[in-house]
């Protein structure tokens, strides 16, 4: 399924979108604009893994219902994580809070996130030990991390967990997490590689990479695709494959080419 090979001009072409789209201003109107809207460590992920649940749909609503929490949860959120005041200020039993999601299935992913919280001091410490744990059990090569941070989530419908699935929102909170250097990511998991991030595979990004003829025509949204659409990027960034994601998405919001 991968391309194995990339034209130079469209190598060229991706680095010139890279370069176009990954800046401060990305985060207008996105949703790693959460990632400037707290100081510590602790809330940022908190806050991130928030927004990245929610990051479905028409954008204007989910940061709405983002903002919303946030408003209650005031400037730390993991401290009203860990409190558990949310389980007043989310009552039990009441249907709908976004789109398929209740405000049951919120009340899961807080209560995960407060279980993390009370074992370790941040979201990432805790991801770290089950990463190194993985990776000293497992067999494979390579440990996604996207697996670990879906399977600390067990149960909470809100986070995907089947293996067919491209964990596209997963995904982009990785990327907001591990990439350093960046005018948008804040790169605050500094233990894990960005070479070994997967593409945040969406809509757009999809799209643009058949248009361009990095993966085959009518490739489905999956996790093989995200996979294989990472491998080609890493010819044009062996370190930082994920880079290629604000050429991709800003193109197809876009829509022009230079």
């Amino acid at each position: 399924m991968t391309v194995q090979h990339i034209k130079p001009e469209t190598k060229r072409l991706l680095r010139k979108l890279a370069e176009r789209y990954e800046v401060c201003t990305f985060s207008e109107n996105d949703p790693s604009c959460v990632l400037c809207r707290f100081t510590t460590a602790a809330d940022m992920e908190v806050g991130a893994f928030i927004m990245s649940v929610l990051s479905f749909g028409r954008r204007d609503l989910f940061m709405k219902k983002a903002d919303g929490i946030f408003s209650i949860a005031g400037n730390h959120p993991a401290r009203w994580i860990k409190s558990g005041s949310w389980e007043e200020q989310f009552p039990e039993g009441k249907e709908k809070f976004y789109r398929f999601y209740s405000f049951d299935d919120m009340r899961d992913v807080f209560r995960v996130l407060q279980k993390i919280l009370t074992e370790e001091r941040t979201v990432g410490s805790y991801m770290k030990r089950r990463y190194e744990r993985a990776c000293k059990d497992s067999c494979e090569t390579r440990v996604e991390l996207a697996d670990i941070v879906s399977a600390a989530f067990t149960g909470c419908r809100a986070v995907p967990h089947t293996v067919q699935s491209a964990n596209k929102r997963v995904n982009m909170f990785l990327r907001w997490m591990v990439r350093t250097d960046s005018p948008v990511d804040c790169g605050l998991w500094t233990w894990y590689s960005p070479s070994e991030l997967l593409i945040p595979l969406d809509t757009h990004v999809l799209q643009e990479a058949v248009r361009l003829g990095l993966i085959p025509e009518k490739s489905p949204g999956t996790a093989k695709t995200a996979r294989a659409l990472t491998e080609v990027l890493r010819l044009v960034w062996p370190d930082d494959p994920c880079r290629g994601d604000f050429a991709l998405f800003g193109l197809g919001i876009d829509g022009s080419i230079l």
